[in-house]
């Protein structure tokens, strides 16, 4: 037993994988500074997670060569083997290999990321997983997509660029415009201080005249993700604003006239 134990098939295997170990924690590191400033921190997280995947595997690769090697395997034919095996099961599996090099495009071409809100086939969501093989994309209500992804040509990624919010505010027919107009520009620092708003804060006039109100058109930039909640958040801020300034935002009144009895 003293005798194995200080043999070179029970110590090399050992030192082989503490190697294979310490090099696939160094890499770590060095990919993690590599990619420090190159992409966003969406798009470092995705290639980091596909880098590292890709080297433990190999590096297991390598080590499991170098113990059957030990132990007197001729390891040259099994990687002989291994590559005329790969070419039968490449043929007989075309859609995966097709779904796993579309997904090698798809994070290094950076069509979209982890946390992106894409269209694709129609389906609209939040890419809430990203893999060599499948994109799971999960819509507001809910519903998770799992796309193959050799499966979809074309992608519309809602998160590359803000989006421009157009708010139409309606207010009565005598209300002071300039009086109005004064209001909604007192409000843009405070709309610029929203989470997710980007800008471009501009008063774009009166829009329409309805039956009811006159329709002010107000607009600004906000990351795509999160213009529900801008949207909520404007409409607290101008609601509050027009308290102050006495300016009333209609709403549908019924009058109700009651006939006396004249007995």
């Amino acid at each position: 037993m003293i005798k194995f134990l200080l043999s070179e098939k029970f110590i090399l295997p050992i030192v082989y994988i503490v190697i294979g170990v310490i090099i696939y924690n160094l890499i770590k590191i060095i990919i993690k500074k590599l990619n420090k400033s190159r992409f966003t921190s969406k798009k470092k997280v995705t290639i980091i997670s596909l880098v590292k995947n890709i080297i433990k595997y190999l590096i297991i690769i390598f080590v499991l060569l170098a113990i059957l090697n030990v132990y007197g395997v001729d390891t040259s034919s099994v990687v002989a083997s291994i590559g005329i095996a790969g070419v039968i099961i490449g043929l007989a599996l075309q859609d995966i290999v097709a779904d796993f090099l579309a997904g090698v495009f798809i994070l290094f071409d950076n069509q979209f990321a982890l946390g992106d809100t894409v269209s694709i086939d129609g389906f609209r969501g939040e890419v809430i997983g990203l893999g060599l093989m499948s994109t799971k994309i999960k819509a507001v209500n809910g519903d998770v997509k799992i796309l193959p992804n050799s499966s979809f040509r074309s992608v519309i990624n809602h998160s590359m660029n803000d989006t421009s919010l157009y708010i139409d505010i309606d207010v009565s027919y005598d209300t002071d415009i300039t009086k109005l107009e004064k209001v909604l520009t007192k409000m843009e620092d405070e709309v610029l201080k929203i989470d997710g708003v980007s800008g471009n804060y501009k008063l774009l006039g009166i829009n329409e005249f309805a039956s009811s109100s006159i329709k002010y058109l107000v607009t600004f930039d906000c990351k795509y993700s999160l213009q529900y909640q801008v949207r909520r958040d404007f409409n607290r801020i101008l609601k509050n604003s027009f308290d102050k300034a006495n300016i009333e935002i209609p709403y549908s009144k019924i009058d109700v006239y009651m006939r006396g009895n004249n007995e």
